[in-house]
């Protein structure tokens, strides 16, 4: 009985993981929640991305009909590009799940994921469920669909492929299969100890019109979405628009759309709706047990609720928990007791949170909690109870001073790591590894430290949770809110996440110590591959203090038979325990979404590579964001971020190259008046290194010296062939010469938004192709002007260089090695 408890106590606290320290109290959200109090349906939104889903039909189940409505995001985003920051990959998925998280705040649809991982654009979805592993993420969709228990599902896009992605396509066959699989016991019993099977009414294809695709139709269902809410005083593409302007690492800031708008629904699966997307469904009270008399009682309590004085519905509403608790359907009675709980603490003017005086605490710690209760009218409110990890304090029902808050202290056990749930484990390029079946599905851990509160309210004992935070004050953002991080004893960083060796001589790899809790006796190792040789052993690490950061340095080199590369560890040990640590640390900040703290593996790659560099000054000119300026100055290379006035009125012929970043064209309008100068620089002999952009909003079209086109093409497949269109030219020779073995062990893609259109007086330098595919001379172009070099290449160099691919290196290089004696 106890473990069913625990069981069920799990599955309530993942809802909850996302929630603010205390939620809205105002008029609106509380006439909002009384209408929300009224309605059991549920709806669930399937897609494959960050920025799939639709905002205006969420906002519009979730805030006019009052479904409970959830978003189902097959990936965290990871494999797309970033357009405020430099993070990628893992780092940039955590990003995005905040950025859908702040959307749902806005929308008031909740959030889930699998456990498949973004590893980059896919052009089918037979590649994509390959690399998935389609049976597991089959499992988590079926999972979210029998614990969410929809009445109807919708998917973003279709089976057929209009929707262009391969993960698109994915989502929607996944959406499918899982349809039927979630009402059959024989498919994935496994779950069954949790949940129960669930077969939804319908299932339904949101069609769209999407630039030159139009898949809607006069004949298909439709809604008008485009109501205005007098309650909030915003209509739902306005909404709509301000959740998907947290899409930031995306540039989705969006216009706010009012009036009429309709969206289509195609039926894929189960009846068709005639006249309402619930037809069908009962989803008033009188589908449960019992529902009809709290029907009549929540139609009584909206009709006299006073807005001057919401108090005066305390009683009421209180007196409908006990109708509540007996209701026999579990779902249902678990989902409208939050609403109702809310409600009451809204109501009643009770505000109450939990807070940490530190945003660091170290594994094995007693944090300090201090809780602060305000009933803010004079009600019939006491506080029995505050328990935080079983740690229980009982007030013995301490009636509450009315709009006088009271503080009341806790400590909380820091046991584990605040490591997201599904960075815990190494994953393969597919899928994440889930540590347990209760982790599924949830956006965040749903073992984050929280207080357990018990009132007693109109003689009713209500529980509810708040999530552990650490508050703040800051001189320009006034009072501020930040996830609670529970470190490990030590973090290791090192100085670059690869070190390039092209010879036997020896380098010094830096380490930066940063130390959570006093350390009586401890030391650093480094732990190399085969082939490599550390020095010294170990560094001692005595007597320090919390908050102490260190440097130590060790002396690595590669022996006569070192193989080419591999990866060199960082091992922490101390007198704690006998466990050896390896974790990084890695902080994220940004206006828009909570602080990001993550620790990765403490870890370096050695490359040991055959590498001649050419020049030595390189110019730099900033893009969306990417790490090859740090990749370069590892190799040697001094790399100075050019300013606009370095630009326009600088000398530039001081650089041996001139590198713009990534989207550099997309997010920099200024380019457009430096374009100019920048030709003049190739003309007097210059070298000019363009990195891809987008074909859409392109700051100017008159990017190179010569004509050409950027397109929507890319070849995805990593190790798709590569052959040599122009072998004696200088990119491919000097000063590295370039063979097939270069185009090993790239990662996710070989390049995106080729070029196309192309002058004759470029030279196409590579050809490759996805299977079934044309080939393709889009990836890197060269054009001798005047007495320089002009290169525009769409090899994604910027994922291959940070993740130490050794060809790649050799061919970049050589992109910014003009050879002197080279003639236009």
């Amino acid at each position: 009985m106890n473990r069913i408890k625990i069981v069920i106590a799990f599955l309530f606290l993942a809802r909850l993981a996302a929630a603010q320290t205390a939620p809205p109290a105002d008029i609106a959200t509380i006439e909002q929640n009384l209408k929300k109090l009224d309605v059991l349906g549920s709806v669930l939104y399937v897609a494959a991305h960050p920025d799939d889903e639709n905002t205006r039909l969420l906002a519009y189940l979730a805030q006019e009909k009052h479904y409970r409505t959830g978003y189902l995001s097959m990936t965290r985003g990871d494999g797309g590009q970033n357009l405020i920051g430099n993070e990628q990959g893992e780092l940039l998925g955590l990003i995005r799940t905040q950025e859908l998280l702040a959307a749902r705040r806005v929308d008031g649809a909740e959030q889930f994921f699998t456990r498949a991982n973004d590893f980059g654009f896919s052009k089918g979805p037979e590649e994509t469920l390959r690399f998935w592993d389609k049976e597991k993420v089959l499992s988590d969709v079926v999972w979210v669909i029998r614990k969410f228990r929809p009445d109807v599902i919708i998917c973003r896009f279709p089976t057929t492929g209009e929707g262009g992605h391969g993960h698109h396509t994915a989502s929607a066959i996944l959406a499918q299969e899982a349809f039927t699989a979630a009402a059959d016991p024989k498919r994935f019993p496994e779950q069954l100890k949790y949940v129960q099977t669930w077969q939804a009414k319908r299932l339904l294809w949101n069609t769209f019109s999407f630039g030159t695709v139009n898949t809607t139709a006069p004949d298909q269902f439709k809604i008008n979405v485009g109501v205005y809410n007098p309650i909030i005083g915003k209509g739902y593409g306005e909404m709509a628009a301000e959740s998907r302007s947290n899409h930031k690492t995306q540039g989705f800031g969006s216009a706010r759309q009012r009036g009429d708008a309709y969206e289509y629904f195609k039926t894929i699966l189960g009846d068709a709706p005639k006249d309402d997307l619930m037809d069908g469904v009962n989803a008033t009270w009188s589908r449960v047990k019992g529902g009809e008399e709290i029907g009549n009682e929540v139609e009584k309590i909206r009709k006299y609720f006073d807005v001057d004085h919401p108090e005066k519905s305390v009683k009421a509403l209180v007196a409908l928990t006990d109708r509540v608790d007996k209701v026999p359907d579990e779902y249902w009675r678990t989902q409208q007791t939050k609403v109702l709980d809310d409600l009451i603490a809204a109501c009643a003017g009770l505000w109450f949170e939990s807070y940490v005086p530190e945003p660091t605490y170290a594994l094995y710690d007693s944090i300090p909690v201090h809780s602060q209760v305000l009933d803010r009218y004079a009600g019939d409110v006491k506080l029995k109870s505050i328990s935080i990890e079983g740690a229980l304090k009982d007030f013995g029902d301490e009636q509450l001073q009315v709009n006088q808050p009271q503080t009341f202290n806790n400590t909380a056990g820091a046991y584990k790591i605040t490591q997201p749930y599904w960075l815990e484990a190494p994953h393969d390029q597919g899928s994440y590894k889930i540590p347990g079946q209760l982790y599924v599905g949830n956006p965040e851990n749903p073992d984050l430290l929280r207080a357990n509160y018990v009132f007693v309210i109109e003689g009713k004992p209500i529980r509810f949770e708040r999530r552990l935070v650490y508050k703040y004050t800051d001189p320009v953002r006034g009072e501020v809110y930040q996830p609670l991080v529970i470190a490990p004893l030590a973090t290791m960083n090192v100085a670059s996440p690869v070190h390039i060796f092209n010879s036997s001589a020896p380098q010094t790899l830096q380490v930066k110590v940063k130390l959570f809790k006093d350390i009586k006796t401890g030391g650093v190792k480094l732990d190399v591959p085969g082939g490599w040789h550390a020095d010294p052993a170990l560094v001692r690490i005595d007597n320090k203090k919390k908050g102490d950061e260190l440097t130590v340095n060790f002396t690595v080199r590669p022996d006569g038979a070192a193989a080419q590369g591999g990866e060199a560890q960082l091992l922490f040990t101390h007198d704690m325990d006998n466990t050896a640590y390896s974790y990084g640390i890695k902080e994220i900040s940004y206006n828009h979404v909570p602080d990001i703290t993550v620790f990765p593996p403490a870890e370096t790659k050695l490359l040991n590579l055959d590498l001649k560099i050419a020049g030595k000054k390189i110019g730099y000119i900033e893009g969306a964001g990417d790490l090859v300026p740090d990749a370069l100055k590892q190799v040697g290379y001094d790399v100075h971020q050019l300013s606009e006035n370095e630009i326009m009125n600088g000398d530039l012929s001081g650089y041996d190259a001139i590198i713009t970043g990534v989207r550099a064209y997309n997010v920099n309008p200024r380019l457009a008046v430096e374009q100019p100068k920048l030709l003049e620089y190739v003309k007097n002999g210059g070298n000019l290194v363009v990195q891809y952009n987008n074909n859409n909003g392109l700051v100017t079209k008159q990017i190179g010296p010569y004509p050409f086109s950027v397109v929507n093409r890319r070849v995805t497949d990593e190790t798709a062939k590569v052959t040599l269109l122009d072998p004696q030219n200088p990119v491919l020779n000097y000063p590295n010469k370039i063979g097939d073995d270069d185009f090993n062990s790239w990662i996710q893609e070989r390049g995106l938004y080729y070029v196309g259109d192309v002058d004759p007086k470029y030279s196409a330098v590579l050809q490759m192709n996805d299977p079934n595919e044309a080939p393709n001379n889009g990836a890197l172009i060269v054009g001798n002007y005047g007495q320089g070099r002009f290169v525009y290449t769409s090899l994604a160099f910027f994922r291959q260089l940070p993740a130490g691919v050794p060809g790649a290196y050799r061919l970049f290089i050589n992109l910014l090695s003009k050879p002197k004696n080279q003639q236009p």
